[in-house]
């Protein structure tokens, strides 16, 4: 069996100051270390070592074939040290590094854009990767490690995950602008069997919250059209095609399709908007700075006038 390595930084540190002044005084003051023990240093690695380092004169401090081995191996060993060190550090402050985010399309292109942003003016040696990704593939990306964190809306009762609520959003009928009830202050979920219905498919955790909403306020909804993103369905009602149901910061991609969005009342239907990390993980100081950014944004999802 090999034997434990016991030597210490401080040992090679102290080795490899004597080989290059070739004097243990020198040494001694370079490292701001009394003579003594230094001498004791290099006698103790010299014992761990098992072999003679240096040739000792009166005048002078000679390597011996031993001591140039090592230093050629020593010198390596601490310039990879002071670089793991110093790459430590910049992570640590941020100076460089990479994050990976997972979000689904509609965060992707609101809220995502701005926060990166923010962030890159502040840490522009950090890279930062957004995945594009469903909301049920999102959970995965991050608990494999594929993805720092995750954007989207997650249960409590996940595991694997932490979340860290960002806000609070409530569900709001999209419709053209110069829609009837465009000039209403709020829409009732009794209004809504009468419509055009643009829902989002069965997969999707806004259909079931839809779903909720309409059967709390004992309406029955029949979709017209159904899609898959969120994005998909804002096209749809710009097209003409009906109404949607959709989470409030959707307002952020409405002005494109020339949509308005009034809040759903009686009830009104909320969900988390949040950011997952694996759990048991500790983020990166880098992670911790990007959620400032994006709660520095997440306020502009959703506007008082919709």
């Amino acid at each position: 069996m090999q034997k434990p390595i016991r030597i210490a930084i401080r040992q090679i540190e102290a080795f490899l100051a004597v080989s290059e002044h070739r004097n243990f005084s020198a040494a001694a003051r370079h490292l701001g270390i009394a003579q003594s023990a230094l001498s004791t240093t290099i006698r103790d690695l010299e014992a761990e070592l098992g072999v003679r380092m240096f040739d000792r004169t009166t005048r002078r401090v000679e390597l011996t074939p031993a001591g140039e081995e090592f230093r050629a191996s020593s010198s390596k060993i601490i310039e990879d040290l002071a670089h793991a060190v110093q790459n430590t550090r910049d992570l640590a402050a941020r100076r460089r590094g990479r994050i990976r985010i997972a979000a689904p399309p509609l965060l992707s292109a609101s809220i995502a854009p701005l926060a990166i942003a923010e962030f890159h003016r502040d840490y522009p040696g950090i890279k930062v990767e957004l995945i594009d990704a469903p909301t049920s593939d999102i959970r995965e990306e991050v608990i494999s490690g594929n993805a720092d964190c995750g954007l989207g809306t997650f249960s409590a009762a996940e595991e694997g995950i932490e979340r860290i609520v960002l806000m609070r959003d409530n569900l709001a009928l999209f419709m053209p602008t110069d829609h009837p009830l465009a000039r209403e202050a709020y829409i009732r979920w009794s209004d809504l069997p009468a419509l055009p219905l643009i829902a989002m498919s069965h997969r999707s955790g806004i259909r079931r919250l839809m779903e909720l909403g309409a059967e709390s306020a004992s309406q029955v909804l029949r979709p017209k059209f159904e899609a898959t993103l969120v994005t998909t369905a804002l096209a749809f009602v710009g097209a003409g095609l009906g109404v949607s149901v959709l989470p409030t910061y959707a307002v952020s991609q409405a002005a494109q399709y020339n949509l308005v969005a009034r809040p759903l009342v009686d009830p009104t239907v909320s969900r988390d908007l949040c950011l997952i990390r694996a759990a048991g993980r500790s983020p990166s100081p880098a992670v911790s700075s990007f959620i400032t950014a994006l709660r520095n944004h997440i306020s502009g999802l959703t506007p008082e006038r919709m």
